[in-house]
């Protein structure tokens, strides 16, 4: 796999050119010729050639060769190809075998008045050996793959490989390009090269098929095998060294990949280009991210001005619908107090229709009443029917206003008699029925009470409930229970109860301590009532437990420091009403399931 993806760049990479468009346009047609011209060049280097060209070269060292190292020698100098190697065809290997034969075969030397060797000795073996080789494709590749003549050497990453990219490794590419499986093997390039080009030529030599193998090195000849046996040994020995040298081939390629990576100049460009699009499209993203805080800024901005600017009129508004009341009021006012002094001054003008002074201070009385009682409408009509009246007819209509006053005042003082009546009345039920407590009732209240705690749902309907189920008494409301424990402080409750239990306690044992009589072990203990528990520590109480299992040591020495105030007695006693209380709970649920 690449290292070097395509981001979908635009091809084109930007150069600083100085001159006319015209120059430029010469320039890079000039370029893209002389870059077919190199790609052609280079690809008839890398090919064969023809037959009518073939030349062939005698081997300077071919009559001192030794038969019996034959596997060692030049198989292409022997039969004269030393430069075209890989390259030439199976048919020209054929023609330098036969022009060979015909010059070097024993029996042409012989004729000559050449001394020749014994067959076996005779360096004409070692041509024979090389078409041997050479004349079979599966042979001839496993001897290319073992070129002596191949230079596996890679270049390193060093300032001259990076400086010299293109000289440095255009070439090593080029030599190794021969080990390819397939055809089209893309080539370095220049600087010129699209990153189109650049990734598909690193996608390729990443992903190199390397047909190379190395059969030819096999150290074990399996033909010499005496049986099976060894034959299967020998194999595997071999392919376990062929295996070794082309995972080492392997390695030798990825690493030649990864320097040419490393030092290539396009790759760097490419990547300081994408790098510059990735902060351009940051910065481009930060500048509408800050646009649109401004504009949303703005747009609050009005709003906010636009909602203060309707405040500040629904407020003004207000304050001129308050002035105008006021000065409406105010008129009313002026207007209310014009027709009372205009009543006022129409009684005291007839000498408020009376006799007698106490008659008239009474009367004047009374009609101050009626001015607060009567509004402006009233008093206007008051006003217009006296004044347009006689004497009498005056004097008759001011009564009847009176007396209907007097008959609204006497209305209203029954009906709170009657309010007050009903109070009194429910107040002196209630008394009575609080009245009928026994001291087992007493105690089963103050019971009740403790079990069912403040914040309890219905709790005076749970209480009620209790005390109907465990009382010989039934028919108790919560409003009876509430109304009881209202009379007596919660104190006095529990200090009653343990009063009178003590008592019982003693009547009931009285005989036994007179019989028995004291003695020093006797132990006084106190019944005093301890303080009610508040909602904040039984929540306390209530986590303290969750936190603190009963597998926990020292357990309820934790719980009391956890419960601010509170002893480890008291919180061992609380649990203890804490578990009666679900237990009466379960109890009254299967009750009702039952009734």
């Amino acid at each position: 796999m690449s290292r070097f993806k395509s981001k979908g760049w635009i091809v084109a990479i930007s150069h600083a050119h100085q001159g006319p468009v015209g120059n430029f346009i010469q320039d890079f047609q000039e370029r893209i010729r002389k870059r077919i011209i190199n790609q052609i060049e280079r690809t008839r280097q890398l090919g064969g050639i023809r037959d009518e060209d073939l030349v062939l070269v005698e081997y300077a060292e071919l009559k001192d060769l030794d038969p019996k190292h034959w596997k060692d020698q030049d198989h292409y100098a022997v039969l004269g190809l030393p430069k075209l190697r890989h390259r030439a065809t199976q048919d020209q290997i054929k023609f330098a075998y036969r022009k060979a034969v015909l010059k070097h075969h024993p029996d042409k030397r012989r004729r000559q008045g050449e001394k020749c060797a014994n067959e076996s000795d005779d360096y004409f073996t070692c041509i024979t050996r090389a078409y041997e080789v050479l004349g079979t494709l599966e042979s001839r590749r496993s001897y290319d793959s073992i070129d002596p003549i191949f230079d596996d050497d890679i270049p390193s990453v060093n300032k001259n490989s990076r400086e010299n990219f293109f000289p440095v490794f255009t070439s090593v590419f080029e030599r190794n390009s021969r080990w390819s499986l397939e055809a089209n093997v893309p080539l370095l390039g220049d600087e010129w090269s699209s990153i189109e080009e650049v990734d598909r030529f690193y996608n390729f030599w990443y992903n190199f098929n390397s047909w190379r193998e190395y059969s030819y090195l096999d150290e074990e000849n399996k033909e010499k095998a005496e049986d099976a046996y060894e034959r299967r040994w020998m194999e595997k020995q071999n392919r376990a060294a062929r295996a070794t040298r082309k995972k080492e081939e392997n390695q030798r390629m990825r690493q030649l990949v990864d320097n040419a990576y490393a030092c290539d100049p396009r790759v760097k460009r490419f990547k300081d280009a994408e790098k510059k699009k990735k902060e351009d499209e940051k910065a481009a993203k930060v500048e509408a991210l800050r646009r649109a805080n401004e504009e949303r800024k703005e747009e609050e901005r009005k709003v906010k001005k636009r909602k203060e600017e309707e405040e500040r009129r629904a407020e003004e508004e207000i304050k001129k619908k308050q002035a105008e009341a006021k000065k409406e009021k105010e008129k009313e006012k002026k207007l209310l107090k014009k027709e009372r002094q205009k009543l006022k001054t129409f009684c005291k003008e007839k000498n408020y229709f009376r006799s007698s002074e106490s008659e008239r201070l009474e009367l004047i009385h009374q009609l101050n009443h009626l001015c607060v009682d009567l509004e402006l409408l009233q008093l206007q009509q008051l006003n217009e029917k006296i004044s347009s009246s006689s004497l009498e007819e005056a004097s008759g209509i001011i009564e009847g206003e009176l007396n209907d006053l007097k008959k609204k005042i006497d209305e209203e003082k029954r009906k709170h008699l009657e309010v007050a009546a009903g109070k009194s009345k429910s107040a002196t039920n209630g008394s009575k029925v609080t009245c009928d407590w026994s001291y087992e009732d007493l105690q089963l209240l103050v019971k009740a009470v403790n079990l069912f705690p403040a914040g309890t749902t219905d709790r005076w309907q749970v209480v009620a409930k209790y005390l109907n189920t465990h009382s010989s008494l039934k028919g108790r409301s919560g409003r009876e229970c509430l109304a009881r424990a209202k009379n007596l402080k919660e104190s006095d409750l529990k200090a009653e109860a343990n009063q009178k239990a003590f008592e019982k306690y003693q009547e009931k044992h009285s005989a036994e301590v007179k019989t028995m009589g004291p003695s020093d072990n006797d132990i006084t203990k106190r019944f005093d009532a301890s303080k009610t528990w508040t909602s904040e520590e039984q929540k306390r109480l209530e986590q303290a437990l969750k936190t603190y299992p009963t597998s926990t040591e020292q357990r309820w020495e934790k719980i009391a420091a956890a419960v601010t105030g509170r002893t480890k007695k008291e919180c061992m006693l609380r649990y203890k009403e804490l578990v009666e209380m679900v237990k009466a709970k379960k109890a009254m649920k299967q009750q009702g399931k039952k009734s």
